[in-house]
């Protein structure tokens, strides 16, 4: 993963936040909130991680009414350890509470209960068993990965669903070992892939992985496939050149200026043309009375002097 860079502009499209959120990402989580409220499922939202703030726009759009929104990061707070502080300041040194903030509100009206801590914090803050959604975006050291899915596991309503970030990139082999061993040995059931994130739940994947098959079937932009593993149904899903769903753009979004017509040709009318002078009597008297063969030596030789 390369580092993002952070912009002191206020951003006037998604796109324009810095951090890694892929359309195909964007697309699911959209997919499965719009899912939770189409069946009237109430609970509060939580991400733990949030760089400059794009996945956590997309998720406060999706808020309900009487539901909690709450964010977790370290901002430029101290690490709980060294490996913490060190991955904290080579990969997010750009990262700020103000820039988080200021993004957030372009597109928001209020910001979520932000919390400036590490994350081990989290389950002081928030209710066990009150989140519907929860995405862990965090540190990418096993230990502390393992404590994330720990807290999503306590604070996760019944059929909630927890979204584990880099769970196979080649930089975060903490994620990817946290995450499998939360498949095989603490219950968490995948419902699917994606090419960065691990969509999960501890209640029944089944219904929810029908429906999502169901979609993706009729996307031309989406690559599928099924396997089998361990006992768990692994559904993969990866982009086709998909574009991102559409959001509201900001409150400080400028349309793109109209491109410029050109000036239309002006075309001279055969009205407007000055008549051309038509020729004397004397040369129309020539023409007549000579005969073609004078006429055309006449032709050359004018031609041959001029």
């Amino acid at each position: 993963m390369t580092n993002a860079q952070a912009t002191d502009k206020h951003p006037g499209e998604l796109t324009d936040v810095p951090g890694w959120f892929p359309a195909l990402d964007q697309m699911l989580f959209t997919w499965f909130l719009e899912r939770q409220r189409s069946q009237g499922i109430q609970g509060d939202l939580l991400e733990l991680g949030v760089y400059m703030g794009k996945s956590a726009i997309l998720l406060g759009h999706h808020l309900q009414a009487g539901e909690k929104f709450t964010v977790c990061d370290l901002f430029e707070g101290d690490a709980p350890d060294g490996a913490n502080q060190a991955e904290s300041q080579k990969s997010y040194a750009s990262l700020t509470r103000q820039t988080f903030e200021r993004n957030y509100l372009s597109f928001h009206d209020t910001l979520p209960t932000v919390i400036a801590a590490p994350s081990s914090v989290v389950p002081e803050k928030v209710a066990p068993n009150s989140c519907r959604f929860i995405h862990v975006d965090a540190s990418h050291l096993y230990e502390h990965v393992h404590g994330d899915i720990g807290a999503a596991h306590d604070l996760l309503l019944p059929e909630g669903i927890v979204v584990l970030d880099d769970f196979r990139s080649e930089h975060t082999p903490g994620v990817s070992v946290a995450t499998w061993e939360a498949v095989l040995n603490r219950g968490l059931r995948p419902i699917c892939l994606s090419t960065q994130k691990l969509y999960g739940t501890w209640g029944d994947p089944e219904p929810l992985q029908e429906e999502l098959l169901d979609m993706l079937r009729q996307r031309s932009d989406c690559g599928l496939s099924v396997q089998e593993a361990a006992g768990h149904r692994l559904v993969r899903a990866r982009s086709r050149g998909m574009k991102p769903p559409p959001f509201p753009t900001s409150r400080h979004y400028l349309a793109p200026a109209p491109a410029s017509v050109p000036a239309a040709r002006v075309t001279e009318s055969r009205a407007a043309r000055p008549a051309r002078p038509g020729p004397s009597r004397a040369r129309r008297l020539a023409k007549d009375l000579l005969p073609p063969v004078v006429t055309r030596a006449v032709r050359r030789a004018r031609a041959k002097h001029s």
